[in-house]
C-alpha cells in the first residue's frame, strides 16, 4: 500500500542538510543530526543504506564525515523512499493504486535540490502581520 515511515523523511531533512553545507568537505554526522534534529543513531543506518546504494560517500578520520557520491540535483526524493521503504504502492490496487502514482510522480519529480531551494525560499519569505 502506500506507506512512508520516518525513515525517508529524516533522509532527505538530512541530505537537504548536506546540501546546503556544500561539497567543499565531508560533514559529519552529528553535525547532520544535530541541524535536522534526527537521533545520531539512527541518522547513521540511514546514512549506511545511502552509501551503500552510492548516494553519498563517507569518509573516515578527524576531517571524516559524509558527502554526495551522487549530484544532489539528480537524486530524487523518491529514490531516497524506495531505498528506505520499499516501492511506493506496489500492493496497491483501485484508487489506492492511482494515490500512489500521483505520489510517485510528485516525488520522482523533486529532487534533493529542489527541496533545499523550496525550504530557502519559503524561510526568506516575508512575513505580513496584520
Amino acid at each position: 500500500m502506500l506507506s512512508i515511515t520516518s525513515k525517508s523523511p529524516y533522509a532527505v531533512r538530512a541530505l537537504v542538510e548536506l546540501h546546503r553545507l556544500g561539497d567543499a568537505e565531508p560533514v559529519p554526522i552529528g553535525e547532520l543530526a544535530r541541524r535536522g534534529e534526527i537521533p545520531v543513531q539512527f541518522l547513521e543506518q540511514l546514512f549506511a543504506a545511502l552509501r551503500r546504494a552510492g548516494h553519498v560517500r563517507s569518509q573516515r578520520g578527524v576531517k571524516g564525515g559524509y558527502s554526495f557520491a551522487v549530484d544532489p540535483h539528480q537524486l530524487t526524493v523518491l529514490e531516497v523512499v524506495e531505498l528506505l521503504d520499499g516501492p511506493l504502492g506496489q500492493d496497491a490496487t483501485g484508487i489506492f493504486a492511482e494515490a500512489a502514482e500521483a505520489a510517485r510522480r510528485v516525488l520522482a519529480e523533486a529532487t534533493i535540490a529542489d527541496v533545499a531551494e523550496a525550504e530557502a525560499r519559503a524561510a526568506g519569505a516575508t512575513m505580513y502581520f496584520i
